[in-house]
């Protein structure tokens, strides 16, 4: 699920659908309005569940799509080489999320242990281990 706003509204460190993909600004660039057309912005985002880094470069006024990214809390349940099951503290279902690729979230990992994780746009990510 995503919202519109507008392109000027946003700023570093929010979150934007760059090509069906939520990421999280890293660069915004706005040129002054010219002679012939409407202020631009030069975004540059970095994919929030694959990590690749995106360009978008837009008249200010367009809207665009903000993700809606639940942050939940979880507890690990079981872990496999490419799967971690987790149990959502809250509603208590279990969720298969891919292995983290951060190392230093991975290496954390352990069964009984409480993470942090994100869901937006039918996918999810494990972010942090709270308490370790």
């Amino acid at each position: 699920m995503s919202k519109p706003v507008d392109l000027g509204s946003t700023k570093e460190g929010s979150y934007i659908l760059i090509d069906g993909e939520p990421c999280r600004i890293v660069e915004y660039d706005k040129s002054k309005p010219g002679k012939h057309g409407a202020a631009k912005a030069r975004v540059v985002g970095i994919g929030v569940f694959d990590g690749v880094k995106r360009s978008l470069v837009l008249p200010v006024s367009t809207n665009v799509e903000v993700p809606l990214i639940e942050k939940k809390s979880g507890q690990v349940i079981s872990q496999s080489s490419n799967k971690v099951q987790i149990m959502d503290l809250e509603t208590f279902e279990t969720i298969d999320v891919p292995t983290p690729t951060e190392e230093d979230v991975a290496s954390k990992l352990a069964n009984g242990a409480e993470v942090e994780y994100w869901q937006a746009m039918g996918k999810t990510k494990i972010v942090r281990v709270k308490n370790a």
